[in-house]
C-alpha cells in the first residue's frame, strides 16, 4: 500500500490555519470493491493528511459500509455471490477492524444503514428491487433477514429519520421515495399514508441525507442531475418537494451521473458528487428553511461515487472509482469553499467512505 502521493503547499496552509489537535483519533474506512479489501486510514486533523492503519481482506466485492451508532461495529455489504454482510469489531483505541462473522443477505445490497438504536440492519437492493431488515446481536453479528419487502425498480438507499419512527427508501427506477412507519421495538415496517413521494419521470432519486435540524431532507437525482430539497413533517412522517436545483457543473455536456450527498455537521453547507465530470458541487443552506444556493464546483478524484465529511466539518474525503484514490479537501469554515490538499492511493474501485472518531 502506498502512502501520500501528492499533498503540495496546501498542506502548509492547512496546518497554519489549524484550530488545534483533536482529542479523538479520526479513522477512515474505505471499501475497495475490486481489491476486495477495506482500507483503514487515520486522518490527521491538523494537516489533513492520511496514513494507513490497516488493510483488511474480505471474501467478496465489498461496497456499502455502515457503522453502528455506538461505533463498536462496522458492517460491509458483499455484492458478489454469495450475497452477505460481514461484521467487524472496531478497536476502541485504534479503529482497527477484527472480523467477527459473515451472514447471508437476500440480494446484492447497494446500501446499508442501521436504525438509530443499532438493533436492526437495513439494506436496499438495486438489482433485486427490495429492501430488507436483519436483527443485529449484542455481539455485532447480523442474523439472516427476517423481513424482505418488494419495491419498485432499483431500490438504492434506506434509513430511518432522527426520531427512529419513520423509514424512507429511494427507488431510483421507480422515481419514488417509500414512506414507511418504523416500530423500533419490533422492527415492523409498514406503509405510511401516503406510502410514496413521487419524483419527476426518470429523475432517478438515489442517495439522501437529513439536515442536522431534522426538518429538511436533501435527495440527489442520479439520472437527471438534479438536487431536491424536501420538507419533512416529523409528526406525520411525510416528505414534500420544496426546491429543485441543478447538481451539474456549469457547461456540463455529458450524461448526468450524480451520486452522493452530504451536509456539514453544522448544517451550513451541502455537497454533491457528479461522476461523469468528476466534480463536487457546493451549496449554502439557508438557516430559515434549508433553501440551497450553489457557490462553487471543484474537481476531485475520477468518478467520485462516494464521499464523506468528518465530524468537525473541516474535511471532505472523496473516493475515485477510476483513480483508486481518496482526495482530502479542506472546507473553508467561512465560505464553504473546498481546497484540495492531496490524494492518497487505496485499493481498486473504492466505493464507500465512512469517517469515525475513536475515543
Amino acid at each position: 500500500m502506498q502512502s501520500v502521493v501528492k499533498w503540495g503547499a496546501a498542506v502548509a496552509a492547512s496546518v497554519a490555519m489549524s484550530i488545534g489537535a483533536a482529542s479523538a483519533t479520526t479513522v477512515v474506512y474505505v471499501s475497495n470493491a475490486d481489491s476486495r479489501t477495506i482500507s483503514v486510514l487515520q486522518l490527521n486533523k491538523d494537516s489533513g493528511t492520511l496514513s494507513t492503519i490497516q488493510d483488511v481482506p474480505v471474501s467478496g466485492m465489498v461496497m456499502p459500509l455502515a457503522v453502528s451508532p455506538d461505533r463498536r461495529y462496522l458492517f460491509a455489504s458483499l455484492r458478489s455471490k454469495p450475497y452477505s454482510v460481514e461484521s467487524f469489531r472496531i478497536a476502541p483505541d485504534s479503529g482497527k477492524l477484527t472480523p467477527i462473522g459473515t451472514s447471508p443477505l437476500p440480494e446484492s445490497m447497494a446500501n446499508l444503514s442501521t436504525d438509530r438504536s443499532g438493533r436492526y440492519l437495513l439494506a436496499a437492493s438495486y438489482g433485486g428491487n427490495l429492501i430488507s431488515e436483519s436483527r443485529i446481536g449484542a455481539d455485532g453479528l447480523v442474523e439472516p433477514a427476517h423481513l424482505v419487502i418488494p419495491t419498485k425498480p432499483k431500490a438504492h438507499a434506506i434509513k430511518t429519520d432522527p426520531s427512529n419512527r419513520w423509514l424512507f427508501a429511494t427507488n431510483l427506477g421507480g422515481d419514488i421515495i417509500m414512506q414507511c412507519r418504523f416500530d423500533a421495538a419490533t422492527g415492523a415496517i409498514t406503509p405510511n399514508d401516503p406510502p410514496t413521494l413521487n419524483f419527476a419521470n426518470q429523475a432517478g432519486p438515489r442517495h439522501f441525507v437529513f439536515h442536522p435540524n431534522g426538518r429538511v431532507v436533501y435527495v440527489v437525482d442520479e439520472l437527471d442531475g438534479k438536487l431536491e430539497r424536501l420538507s419533512f413533517d416529523p409528526d406525520k412522517g411525510t416528505l414534500a418537494i420544496q426546491q429543485t436545483v441543478s447538481a451539474l457543473p456549469s457547461g456540463f455536456g455529458g450524461t448526468p451521473w450524480a451520486a452522493d450527498v452530504h451536509t456539514t455537521p453544522d448544517g451550513q453547507y451541502l455537497y454533491v458528487s457528479e461522476r461523469t465530470s468528476s466534480t463536487l458541487i457546493g451549496y449554502r443552506i439557508a438557516a430559515q428553511d434549508g433553501a440551497l444556493t450553489s457557490f462553487g464546483q471543484y474537481p476531485t478524484e475520477t468518478q467520485p461515487r462516494a464521499f464523506a465529511i468528518d465530524s468537525s466539518g473541516r474535511y471532505l474525503l472523496s473516493a475515485g472509482q477510476l483513480s483508486n484514490a481518496v482526495s482530502v479537501h479542506r472546507i473553508d469554515q467561512g465560505s464553504g469553499e473546498l481546497v484540495r490538499l492531496g490524494s492518497f492511493l487505496v485499493g481498486k474501485n473504492p466505493s464507500w467512505v465512512e469517517i469515525v472518531d475513536i475515543n
